[in-house]
């Protein structure tokens, strides 16, 4: 099993649609990026901390590749908007790629210029791309939000 950490905005819908994906084996809803440790929620939400609402996503890559997790990253949000996404707005809500290893950092980075050199996007990627922090697994009441609050 191999791990990956994406900032897409509010991390609900994100681990939603991570979880979708055959060959994802687990993702969970946190924080990183940040100084602050073990943050809370509210201070996250805040924008006090510096973290990303974040998603790690636990995947088998036999059965699914990095790439094909980048593609739902870039599908899942807009990352041109800075520092936010929708009606959300803040640092918390950064478009960001955390990476565990050199081969997804070269990835990620791949990705973002084939994205712009795609014309399917207008504007700049400021998308966020470096290396992963510490995760801090978010309260469990954010954990499958979505499963538990009827679903998107």
């Amino acid at each position: 099993m191999e791990k990956a950490m994406f900032g897409a905005g509010c991390f609900w819908g994100v681990e939603a649609a991570f979880r979708r994906l055959e060959g994802v084996v687990d993702a969970a809803v946190g924080y990183s990026g940040g100084t602050t440790p073990n943050p809370a929620y509210e201070n996250v939400c805040g924008g006090h901390t510096g973290h990303a609402e974040v998603v790690e996503v636990t995947f088998d890559p036999a059965r699914i590749s990095y790439q094909h997790l980048l593609a739902m990253f870039w599908a899942c949000h807009d990352p041109t908007q800075l520092n936010r996404q929708g009606w959300d707005v803040g640092t918390q809500y950064r478009s960001a790629i955390f990476f565990y290893t050199p081969e997804q950092e070269t990835q990620a980075r791949e990705s973002a210029a084939a994205l712009l050199e795609s014309g399917r996007i207008k504007g700049e990627v400021v998308t966020e791309i470096t290396k992963a922090s510490e995760f801090w697994r978010a309260e469990e009441y954010h954990q499958r939000y979505f499963e538990k609050n009827g679903g998107h």
